[in-house]
């Protein structure tokens, strides 16, 4: 029974040592591999340790022809038209027909300017253009951008491949590991390339989503007719008008309340005394009344 015991716990160790020591040489490749990987644009979109390029993956190789580079365009446009209601209907209806949609927008009133952003599909980019530059109105300012991103595309799809295969011989380990300490550390390891996995796709979907579809800012300005049309406001001028007026009869009210309350008293009691001062000093009157020129 003894040695049962002990040959069971010798093979027990074998295999334990055999799947930590593949667990090591795993690890110890991807860190050698990260280490030694050339760099390039694909670093700025957070590049994970323990990741290397695939075989035959060469940027430059799968860089490919013009049409599968992934380019992401961007543009603003400022555009002066007689009306903006009407400009901003045909800019929407322009969006929908080239296969694209309105991500946002901000207008105010009948006299303000109004904002669009639109995504449009990448190859429609300079019909986009072209239409807006058709619109009923002037070009006021004009701004486009393209960054080539097919390097950093491409690296981040061999990341991918890399990973994928990592992952599938962790989960070959996973189901051999025997022991508690064995499924543990294969697990760890697992749940560490499956979130490099997610976390990388994430950032494939928003910066292919980034070229597939441009992005315009379109802003919309009323013209010196609108604006003038705009300025006139003949419900406030009447309601100014009206206001001016009930100003002019409170302050009539006001001088005549003060005519009454103080003015009038005031007057009665001067001259209830100029009557006292004639009728109480003697020879006033006559010194008051002016002298007959002879």
């Amino acid at each position: 029974m003894h040695t049962n015991d002990r040959r069971s716990t010798r093979r027990f160790s074998a295999k334990s040592f055999a799947i930590l020591s593949i667990l090591a040489l795993a690890f110890f490749v991807g860190a050698c591999s990260a280490a030694s990987a050339p760099r390039d644009a694909g670093d700025n979109l957070g590049g994970l340790p323990g990741e290397q390029p695939a075989e035959g993956d060469g940027g430059g190789d799968q860089a490919g022809s013009l049409a599968d580079r992934k380019i992401i365009k961007t543009g603003e446009i400022s555009i002066e038209v007689p009306n903006v209601g009407t400009a901003l209907a045909k800019v929407r209806a322009m969006a929908l027909a080239l296969g694209g949609y309105v991500g946002g927008s901000q207008s105010g009133t009948f006299e303000q300017s109004a904002t669009l952003t639109l995504r449009i599909p990448a190859d429609r980019f300079d019909d986009a253009l072209a239409r807006l530059h058709e619109l009923d109105g002037d070009v006021l300012a004009e701004a486009t951008r393209e960054e080539d991103v097919t390097t950093s595309v491409v690296d981040l799809e061999a990341r991918l491949k890399n990973l994928e295969a990592s992952e599938v011989q962790y989960r070959d380990l996973l189901e051999r590991a025997e022991t508690i300490e064995d499924i543990l550390a294969v697990q760890t390891r697992l749940d560490d390339v499956r979130g490099q996995i997610e976390q990388l796709q994430a950032q494939h979907k928003e910066l292919t989503g980034l070229a597939d579809l441009a992005t315009l800012s379109v802003t919309l300005v009323p013209g010196a007719v609108q604006q003038a049309a705009g300025n006139w406001d003949p419900g406030k001028t009447v309601t100014e008008a009206f206001a001016a007026l009930v100003g002019f009869v409170q302050n009539l009210g006001n001088g005549a309340i003060w005519l009454v309350i103080v003015v009038a008293p005031a007057v009665v009691v001067l001259a209830v005394l100029a009557w006292l001062l004639l009728r109480l000093v003697p020879g006033l009157r006559g010194r008051l009344r002016p002298t007959p020129k002879e």
